[in-house]
């Protein structure tokens, strides 16, 4: 089966559609599968709902869909350096599920273990548990959280071997795994490929059969979330 695509593009064909769910790997601008969120906003599909650690900041990342209006609700545990998310939020115009960050990652490992739902001691007693189930386990109460399975994953990946078989790289790690199981089809983005038997089976962190299309998106420029620097002293 030939996973590797030319483009984002041409990954992402045929596989986009108004109102879709979309889990987006990355934390922060760390491990975002860039490349094809281009695709995703060259495309014009929108009504959006997107599932990931973050909304990325103001014209980087997912930021990109929110400026252009193609997100209708995101999914999300932390959207601190994004101020068009906050105005459209405040505003009305955009709909948000706060989502913890330990329960959203489970939520989404959840779902691509095909595990409906689970409960969680996280969000008791706060606007996280609203609405939702409320059952007690020996004596403590849990609110039920349901697993998130999307339409489409995107993820970005350091290496790969020709056969779709997944290395993450450090921080990168930690939403892209759990994201590129919880979606009917996973589209990943890689730095490298290399040839299959190459790699290390004990050092591969998602085997191929998840990774359905990919595309080599190096080289990328890295871009700093929020730069802070201290004034330099006088000689």
């Amino acid at each position: 089966m030939q996973k590797l695509y030319p483009d984002a593009a041409a990954a992402l064909d045929g596989l986009l559609f108004d109102g879709m769910t979309i889990c987006a790997g990355g934390f922060g601008l760390c491990g975002i599968p860039e490349r094809l969120i281009d695709a995703i906003q060259a495309s014009g599909v929108k009504d959006l709902t997107i599932a990931s650690n973050n909304a990325g900041i103001d014209n980087e990342g997912l930021g990109k869909l929110l400026r252009t209006r193609q997100v209708k609700k995101m999914i999300s545990s932390y959207v601190g350096e994004n101020k068009e998310f906050e105005r459209q939020y405040l505003a009305g115009e955009l709909e948000v599920e706060f989502c913890p960050q330990g329960t959203l990652a489970e939520r989404c490992r959840a779902g691509g273990a095909g595990i409906p739902g689970f409960y969680t001691k996280t969000g008791v007693g706060t606007k996280v548990a609203e609405g939702k189930e409320v059952k007690n386990f020996d004596g403590q109460d849990y609110i039920l959280e349901r697993g998130i399975f999307a339409d489409l994953a995107i993820v970005k990946a350091w290496r790969a071997d020709e056969s779709g078989n997944l290395q993450f790289r450090k921080t990168a790690r930690n939403f892209n795994q759990p994201m590129a199981t919880a979606a009917k089809i996973c589209v990943v983005e890689v730095e490298e490929i290399v040839p299959t038997g190459s790699m290390d089976p004990d050092a591969i962190h998602l085997p191929s059969i998840y990774a359905k299309r990919m595309i080599v998106g190096a080289p990328y420029d890295k871009k700093i979330e929020f730069r802070t620097t201290r004034q330099r002293e006088a000689a």
